[in-house]
């Protein structure tokens, strides 16, 4: 899951030599609700509308909120390298809204360790932040980009305990169509909203609507399904590893042992974050 997760920032900073980010992610997920459609038509047809409604906006907040928030704090000039960091602080989003809105209580050995986690992104990251040229409101996209997944997380993760859940394929059909006509809004304010007749445009398209939607979406929701929200997100405070891990084999950047090192802290950040889930839970089943 991660590394097809990761995939989706390298994959935005190849699309831009090509063509504006949303024009790139409209298609995106045009593509993937008309390559979709066979396979789902089906349950989608005989699926309650209010599961569907559910659905939708779960996808808008997933999808549509995340990476608008993000795309456009990089278009305002805020740092590709902020951003990253800003959105694989999710760990935090989530327990967050766990903790405030959902009144869940979150263990001292859950804190300790997303401070261990953050430590190691901020370790791993540290040569790719600069703030960048942004307006000073600019920098809030990302950060309600980021938090506008976690509301998602928790979101799906609630509603698929639910009767009447969506299957995978489907769920990732309904975000894709409400995001579809978010993204085509969003790029009409900008300009023409067809498709770019070059290679270039049709790789960057075809690499985040396979690998980084169906791979990292997909397997996201897969494993939102089989444990806790804080659990699934924690791990990916290995992102920013395996990003720079992406962008050395496509773009020949370089690695460093700052980033081993920041790498093993988010893994121990996770043990830990882990770990202080999992006996939360035996004690719950217990009690």
């Amino acid at each position: 899951m991660v590394v097809a997760w990761s995939s989706g920032f390298v994959g935005m900073r190849f699309s831009t030599d090509y063509a504006p980010v949303f024009l790139v992610v409209l298609w995106r997920c045009a593509a993937l609700s008309v390559c979709l459609l066979p396979l789902v038509a089906r349950e989608i047809v005989h699926t309650p509308r209010t599961v569907l409604l559910r659905q939708a906006a779960i996808g808008l907040f997933a999808l549509a909120g995340y990476i608008a928030g993000v795309a456009k704090g990089i278009e305002l000039g805020v740092s590709a390298g902020l951003c990253a960091l800003i959105a694989n602080l999710l760990p935090i989003g989530t327990v967050a809204i766990s903790s405030i809105f959902l009144r869940e209580r979150i263990p001292r050995r859950t804190w300790a360790g997303m401070a261990l986690g953050l430590a190691g992104v901020l370790m791993v990251s540290r040569d790719a932040l600069t703030l960048g040229s942004a307006p000073v409101w600019a920098y809030a996209l990302p950060v309600a980009g980021m938090m506008s997944l976690a509301v998602a997380t928790v979101w799906q993760q609630r509603a698929a305990s639910r009767i009447g859940s969506l299957s995978l394929l489907s769920t990732l059909w309904v975000h894709c169509v409400v995001s579809c006509a978010v993204f085509a809004g969003l790029q009409m304010s900008q300009g023409s909203v067809m498709p770019i007749a070059t290679a270039g445009f049709a790789a960057s398209v075809g690499w985040t609507a396979v690998i980084s939607t169906i791979g990292g979406y997909g397997l996201y929701w897969v494993c939102l399904r089989r444990s806790s929200p804080a659990r699934v997100s924690s791990v990916l405070f290995l992102s920013p590893s395996v990003t720079f891990v992406w962008a050395w084999a496509l773009f020949g950047e370089p690695l460093s042992w700052p980033m081993l090192a920041g790498t093993i802290v988010s893994g121990l950040g996770i043990v830990v974050m882990t770990t202080s889930i999992r006996r939360r839970l035996a004690l719950a089943d217990k009690g």
